[in-house]
């Protein structure tokens, strides 16, 4: 276990934090440095493989978003309080922002919560307090589900689509505390994105390497369009064939009035 938590002390530890005191006008506004689109081609042997079950229960889309993020950003949260009217996370107020994450952190997140056997106890309650302490956001185009990590008593939640997943991770105990550990010099005080018209969910194409990327990465599209068009003109000739023909015709009866 210790060379997981090692690992994910020096991805935390030097994982550049977001800066959200600048602010840019404009279509700059959506511009993103050069090569930020770019992902790295992750080795088959190295592939994140959840587990089936977290699949059936959480769901196929809320599964990809984390493993398939392009996007991962950290949450310090309290527990919920309907008294509480500052700004909220899934019902729980946010104390602070801990952090943008990149492919090393979600790759963790994927193999050590959703792909090891080992961490995770299925079916099987603690008698403790779920105590929240982060949430990490997984955004993969507009699309995005919430993991939420307790501590001391030991679990992550899966909030997709208005449903949660509760899961104890108990033999992960380490993990955590490690995660929550290395973020913890990380707070900064949280400013709503919206206020400062930042974060807003707009895909504009800022040159023509961006373009290239974009094209290659909506080839599945295409082609899945391009399937569902082929089945859709064979059964409609499949229709008008059933629908023709001489056996088809709707003749009068002999000696019917014309």
């Amino acid at each position: 276990m210790k060379l997981p938590i090692l690992l994910l002390s020096g991805f935390l530890a030097f994982w550049p934090l977001a800066g959200f005191a600048q602010t840019v006008e404009g279509v700059q506004a959506f511009s993103q440095p050069e090569g930020s689109w770019k992902r790295e081609t992750v080795a088959e042997e190295n592939a994140v493989n959840p587990q089936q079950r977290f699949i059936d229960e959480a769901g196929k889309f809320a599964i990809d978003n984390i493993v398939k993020a392009e996007q991962v950003f950290c949450y310090e949260v309290f527990p919920q309080n309907d008294e509480y009217e500052g700004y909220t996370l899934d019902g729980f107020p946010i104390r602070g922002f801990c952090g943008v994450m990149g492919e090393p952190v979600r790759d963790m997140i994927g193999r050590y919560f959703l792909s090891s056997e080992s961490n995770v106890l299925f079916d099987r309650a603690e008698q403790c307090i779920i105590e929240p302490k982060i949430i990490i956001r997984f955004i993969r185009g507009v699309d995005y589900t919430d993991v939420l990590i307790s501590s001391p008593c030991h679990s992550f939640a899966i909030f997709y689509g208005g449903s949660v997943h509760v899961y104890n991770f108990k033999p992960g105990a380490e993990i955590i505390d490690a995660m929550l550990k290395a973020l913890g010099p990380k707070h900064a005080e949280f400013v709503s994105p919206a206020l400062l018209n930042q974060l807003l969910p707009v895909g504009v194409v800022q040159n023509e390497q961006q373009r290239k990327i974009v094209n290659k990465r909506s080839e599945p599209i295409r082609k899945w369009e391009q399937k569902t068009q082929v089945e859709q003109a064979k059964r409609a000739a499949e229709e008008k064939k059933n629908n023709s023909g001489w056996n088809k015709l709707k003749m009068k009866s002999f000696g019917a009035p014309q």
